[in-house]
């Protein structure tokens, strides 16, 4: 008689399930390029978060400016005797402080606008798939007209009205992202919506709010972590773009942006760094967030093999 208990098809087999941390942390661990860039982009935010700490001087101080300061290459010695590691813009900055003030700006505005605007369309998202009927024509009818205009053309009418500053830059930067995270969270909690685990809920009749944010949502939660790593990119990159054009911090409070602005006209002269070094740092801290993003998605893809 045949050992039914030794038979190999019979056998208790390993769960393919990977718990969605530990896979990420693998797939990390398998990509020197991803290590790399995660570490570099942690190197940026504890130099954004301590830029007190650490700048040799506070460039939004006017105190501390000199304008015989202005414009000095790199390593130039100021009038008291420090030296400028990066040199100085026109008003006498240090460039290194500059950029590490700047770049806390620059993340700052980045990481609040995509948290805002991923809880707004994930919200949206997630009642259009689980109401339906009117309630969801109505929604996706608005991302539709949201994702038809260019952003920056949107986002320059917001701050042409509303004008300069840190708060009404993130409130237009809101605006033009939630539509992306509102069409990703309906996607998915479609099809999250046919689940069993979701009937059952319906049918001992949970509260709508608890299936919406108890349920569904954490099963969603992975395309909506990786879109939310591309926007942080896309909205500090943005953010660059409105205050180089004049339209986004103001001149008292300079992002990378504004420091690549207020030193573009000096590149043929010779004076390049003004504007290069915070370009580099701009260029640096994008790539290092698309990186980590592209292995995120990598990671989390439930069709890629555990």
């Amino acid at each position: 008689m045949t050992d039914l208990s030794q038979s190999p098809t019979l056998a208790p087999q390993r769960s393919e399930i990977e718990p969605p941390i530990r896979r990420v942390i693998r797939e990390f661990s398998l990509s020197k390029i991803a290590v790399g860039a995660l570490a570099l982009l942690v190197l940026l935010v504890l130099a954004a978060v301590f830029a007190p700490l650490i700048a040799p001087q506070n460039p939004y101080d006017l105190a501390q400016l000199d304008i015989m300061d202005g414009r000095l290459p790199p390593g130039s010695e100021a009038m008291d005797g420090s030296v400028y590691l990066l040199g100085t813009d026109t008003q006498g900055r240090d460039m290194l402080s500059a950029i590490l003030y700047g770049l806390r700006i620059s993340l700052g505005v980045g990481v609040v606008s995509a948290l805002v605007a991923s809880m707004l369309g994930a919200t949206l998202g997630l009642t259009a798939a689980y109401a339906g009927g009117r309630v969801e024509t109505v929604i996706m009818r608005l991302v539709d007209l949201q994702l038809s205009f260019p952003v920056i053309l949107v986002a320059m009418m917001i701050l042409a009205v509303l004008g300069k500053g840190i708060g009404n830059v993130i409130l237009a930067l809101v605006i033009v992202e939630w539509a992306t995270y509102a069409r990703a969270a309906r996607g998915a909690a479609l099809v999250e919506s046919e689940k069993e685990y979701i009937e059952a809920a319906r049918c001992v009749n949970i509260p709508r709010h608890r299936i919406l944010f108890g349920h569904l949502l954490p099963n969603c939660t992975a395309p909506l972590i990786v879109i939310a790593t591309v926007q942080i990119a896309r909205a500090i990159s943005l953010e660059a773009t409105l205050s180089f054009l004049g339209l986004g911090v103001p001149v008292t409070e300079p992002s990378l942006g504004m420091l690549i602005a207020n030193g573009y006209q000096f590149i043929l002269s010779g004076e390049h760094w003004i504007s290069v070094f915070p370009g580099l740092a701009l260029l640096i801290t994008i790539v290092a967030i698309n990186l980590v993003g592209d292995q995120l998605r990598d990671a989390l893809n439930p069709r890629k093999g555990a």
